[in-house]
């Protein structure tokens, strides 16, 4: 019994994310230096581009932007295995390394918003529709991902979005501590966490959204993907929120999560729904 118990998870697993050899390009995403610094020259931004065979190519492609509190980056289950995820469902993703802020937001900003710019310079060879762009984060990646989604002009604005428990508030009482006090700096800073709280810029022309996160999650207040969800409802923006009684924060691509199996099927629809 406990065997065909263990078939039957790794089957599932196997069904969840499908082994395959496809094409990953490692890329510089600056190659002629970053247009803003954050005092540290050893962190430079790159891109993994996971790219799908074109006669399962959808056209679609995703930027990827891993939490990390912005500090660090959850690269492996926030990132790489997303990437491996979406390229075996016919999905171009671009796991974005983002440079860490150190008190100046502008430097992820300025990562993110080029690495949908590297997705549409690309559409022929990665074969991706112009108009079909998305990002995804998770944690403070999500931050940054409805940052972008909301601020970021022509070539560098997603379709759609997809965060995963996101920081979305940077104000007092709302926000990861640890994410506001690396993305804004320390100290007394109420006119930016007004001006960087992404539930407070979201307007009619914020792109559709998939939000997920966990009810017990004690990392990031779950009242931030909530309140998020709660405002693009308010301004007619199309968006899908999933909430799971537990599992807590940065469970990622984890087939351990609980829910691994019913938040990759919810994921799938939402994608086939557009």
């Amino acid at each position: 019994m406990k065997r065909t118990l263990y078939l039957l998870t790794v089957l599932l697993c196997y069904s969840v994310f499908p082994m395959s050899a496809q094409t990953v390009k490692e890329l510089n995403l600056w190659p002629h230096g970053a247009p803003n610094k954050n005092g540290d020259p050893r962190d430079t931004a790159k891109v993994w581009v996971y790219i799908p065979e074109k006669n399962v190519a959808t056209g679609r492609a995703i930027v990827i932007c891993p939490g990390g509190g912005y500090t660090h980056l959850a690269l492996d289950k926030e990132g790489k295995e997303w990437g491996k995820f979406f390229q075996n469902i016919g999905i171009t993703a671009v796991v974005l390394k983002y440079r860490m802020p150190h008190g100046n937001p502008e430097v992820p900003i300025a990562d993110a918003e080029e690495a949908v710019r590297l997705v549409r310079r690309n559409t022929a060879s990665w074969h991706v529709n112009q108009k079909n762009v998305g990002i995804m984060g998770s944690s403070a990646g999500g931050h940054l991902a409805s940052y972008v989604a909301n601020t970021a002009d022509r070539n560098a604005k997603p379709d759609f979005q997809i965060l995963f428990y996101p920081v979305i508030s940077m104000m007092n009482g709302f926000s990861h501590q640890g994410s506001h006090d690396n993305f804004l700096g320390k100290g007394n800073q109420k006119r930016l966490e007004k001006k960087y709280s992404t539930d407070q810029i979201v307007t009619r022309n914020t792109p559709k959204a998939w939000i997920v996160l966990s009810d017990d999650d004690q990392t990031v207040p779950p009242a931030n993907g909530v309140n998020y969800y709660t405002e693009l409802y308010r301004h007619d923006v199309p968006a899908s929120l999933h909430v799971y009684p537990d599992g807590g924060h940065g469970w990622g691509s984890s087939i351990g999560f609980k829910y691994h199996i019913e938040l990759i099927m919810e994921l799938k629809a939402w994608l086939n729904s557009f």
